[in-house]
Formats: C-alpha cells, sequence, structure tokens
C-alpha cells in the first residue's frame, strides 16, 4: 500500500468517527430535548398544583372566616337595641332599690313584675350582667376604673371598692364594661 492510500484510508477512517461523533451528538441532543419538556411539563404541573391547593385552601379559609361573621352577626344584631335598653334597666333597678322597704304597695310589686320581665326578655336574647363584686381584683379587661380612692384597708389595694355601674355582655362580647372604683 503506497502512502497515498494510507492517508486516504486515514482520511475516510477520521471522516467517519467525525460522522459518527457528529450522531452520537445529536441523538443525545435530541434525547436531552425530549427530555427536557418532559421534566419541564411535570415542573409546571407540581406549580400548578401547589398553587390549585393554595387557592383552595385559601377559599376555605374564607368560607370558615364569612361563616364565622355571619354567626356572629346574627348573635349581636339586637345590640344597639339592647345597648339603650340598659339604661331602662338601671333606671328599675335604682327604683327598686329606693322602694325595697314598701313591698307591700302594689305599685312596687308592679314595677317589680315589669323589670323582672324585662331583665328576662333580654337575657333570652343573650344578654347577661357581668357579675362584678366589692373586693374582687380589678382586671382592666373587664372592669373600667372610674377613679382611685385610698383603701380602707391594705388588704383593698388594687380591689373594687364600689360598684357604680353593672357591666353586660351579649355572647361573648361585652357591651358595657362595669364601671368600678378601685383602691390604691
Amino acid at each position: 500500500m503506497s502512502k497515498k492510500d494510507k492517508n486516504k484510508d486515514i482520511e475516510t477512517e477520521v471522516e467517519v468517527t467525525t460522522q459518527e461523533a457528529t450522531v452520537e451528538e445529536t441523538v443525545e441532543a435530541t434525547v436531552e430535548e425530549a427530555v427536557d419538556p418532559i421534566v419541564q411539563l411535570e415542573s409546571d404541573l407540581a406549580k400548578e398544583k401547589d398553587r390549585y391547593l393554595r387557592l383552595f385552601a385559601e377559599f376555605e379559609n374564607y368560607k370558615k372566616r364569612t361563616s364565622k361573621e355571619r354567626i356572629e352577626l346574627f348573635k349581636t344584631a339586637g345590640q344597639e337595641v339592647i345597648t339603650a335598653m340598659l339604661p331602662v334597666m338601671d333606671d328599675f333597678d335604682r327604683a327598686l332599690k329606693e322602694f325595697s322597704n314598701d313591698t307591700e304597695d302594689i305599685h312596687v310589686q308592679g314595677m317589680v313584675l315589669i323589670s323582672n320581665k324585662l331583665s328576662e326578655t333580654l337575657k333570652s336574647k343573650g344578654l347577661a350582667q357581668i357579675e362584678t363584686k366589692q373586693g374582687e381584683t380589678f382586671d382592666a379587661e373587664i372592669h373600667e376604673a372610674i377613679t382611685q380612692i385610698p383603701a380602707p384597708s391594705d388588704d383593698l389595694k388594687g380591689k373594687i371598692i364600689d360598684v357604680i355601674e353593672k357591666g353586660y355582655a351579649l355572647g361573648e362580647r361585652i357591651i358595657r364594661y362595669p364601671k368600678v372604683v378601685i383602691g390604691q
């Protein structure tokens, strides 16, 4: 074999090898391109599933919140009317306190009946009196301090000395805080 033939054979062999390498690269690129869309689609699907789940959870929270607000609205629907009736109840209490000695008078008995009927009607609508007694510890979250006076004794410091006005709650919500005098 001559040198020329050897060179031709080597060139042919290099060309074949180069072509094979190019074909392999093309096949690998095609496979990678084929895999990329699958991976991309799976990634997109996962993102959309996550977005859907978050949106669904947000909607469920919205439904719960609006349902809770609606129930709360129904519970306190008559709050304005009941709040307007509280001074009437206070007037009945003051009047009954003044006439407590004269229980034989039919007018006093009539006032007692009307007061009881008003109280029971408001209780049936969800009104509850906040129990506050002298000597209890003052709690700023449920009491309204009108004034502070020197405590008559050391054990009454920071405690309720007198209740000026009763407090009321409608359901779970306080609509009027008890007004108290505390010792310092």
